[in-house]
């Protein structure tokens, strides 16, 4: 039902920038103003999950290790597992962004049936991993690529970047290796929680949405570069005067151009509403985030403020002839 719930509303969103597309008057609110707003809710969003989670306390050192922590002058400390300086804690975290570390070690469980009874097997779990790798730096490149209808001239180092990603050229136009990778990860991150029962059971629509608008924006860019055409001088003017805040619309584009740019507004504006902040919150992890010195440097609570209280010896006091009264014992006669 969560699946179908997803499913019916990435169809919605679809039909409704399908009918707004065959629609000219129609073209102007989803080519510049819903963009415009999409990336106003984006910003906004984004900068204020970030202010509030940088204002959130953490007066502890609470970061997650698995390494050995700095101690007696001969144990060998791991400076990056457990790092005790800045430094370590810019490699760890470069680590775990750019090469998801800690997924890398992540293991699965299984329970088998032994000689004596159930035994609870560990073993490796790389495929998760290698997905969201894939899934990532294919994100992050066709990102980086679709900078050429923004800026004129084109960066020397995104020219380079896009004829890397095409250098197996089949026919033109060239077929990029990130469309293939990005489409295969999606998949197999969606597959994953449709075919794992212990991952469908804690999946809920919030997660299969993201995934369903991410597949129908790779799919429909796929579509319109390789099979419906549209008018890539247009587009780039579009981009161009998005871009410079002097917004132009020409004509011509094609119904799949607007059918693709609102589903990645839509995506935009909802991104800092769902999980996929994990994007920013990785950097704000207490638990990746912090030097490990917890026995360098002795943390003390700021909240611990000394409080009046009541002990047992002023209670007995104060209630003592009443205790008595109700035969309850007493310390002092």
């Amino acid at each position: 039902m969560k699946v179908l719930f997803s499913l019916l509303a990435v169809i919605v969103l679809i039909l409704v920038a399908t009918i707004g597309a065959h629609i000219t008057s129609m073209h102007y609110i989803l080519g510049i103003i819903i963009p415009y707003l999409a990336f106003t809710m984006f910003v906004g969003g984004f900068i204020y999950r970030i202010v509030k989670w940088g204002r959130s306390p953490v007066p502890f050192r609470i970061p997650t290790t698995i390494g050995q922590q700095k101690s007696l002058p001969w144990i060998k400390q791991n400076k990056i597992e457990n790092p005790t300086s800045a430094f370590g804690v810019i490699i760890r975290m470069a680590l775990e962004v750019l090469f998801f570390r800690s997924l890398f070690r992540n293991t699965k469980t299984e329970l088998s049936q032994g000689p004596k009874g159930p035994i609870l097997a560990y073993g490796s779990a790389k495929w998760l991993w290698l997905g969201s790798l894939v899934f990532h730096w294919s994100f992050l490149i066709i990102l980086i690529r679709h900078l050429r209808f923004f800026l004129e001239p084109i960066p020397y180092s995104v020219q380079i970047l896009e004829s890397i990603d095409g250098i197996l050229q089949i026919g033109l136009p060239a077929i990029y290796l990130t469309d293939a990778f990005f489409l295969i990860a999606v998949t197999y991150l969606f597959l994953r929680r449709i075919f794992i029962p212990q991952v469908r059971y804690i999946s809920h629509a919030a997660d299969y949405f993201p995934l369903f608008m991410i597949l129908s924006i790779g799919c429909t860019g796929v579509l319109m570069r390789y099979f419906f055409k549209v008018d890539l001088v247009a587009v780039k003017k579009l981009a161009i005067g998005l871009a410079t805040f002097q917004p132009v619309l020409p004509e011509g584009i094609g119904v799949m151009f607007f059918i693709h740019i609102f589903l990645v507004s839509v995506l935009f504006a909802y991104f800092p509403l769902s999980k996929l902040m994990h994007a920013g919150g990785i950097f704000l992890s207490p638990t990746r985030n912090m030097i490990s010195n917890n026995r360098m440097v002795r943390h003390i609570n700021p909240w611990d403020h000394e409080v009046e209280v009541h002990t047992y010896a002023q209670y007995e006091d104060e209630f003592r002839e009443k205790m008595k009264k109700a035969g309850i014992p007493v310390e002092k006669e």
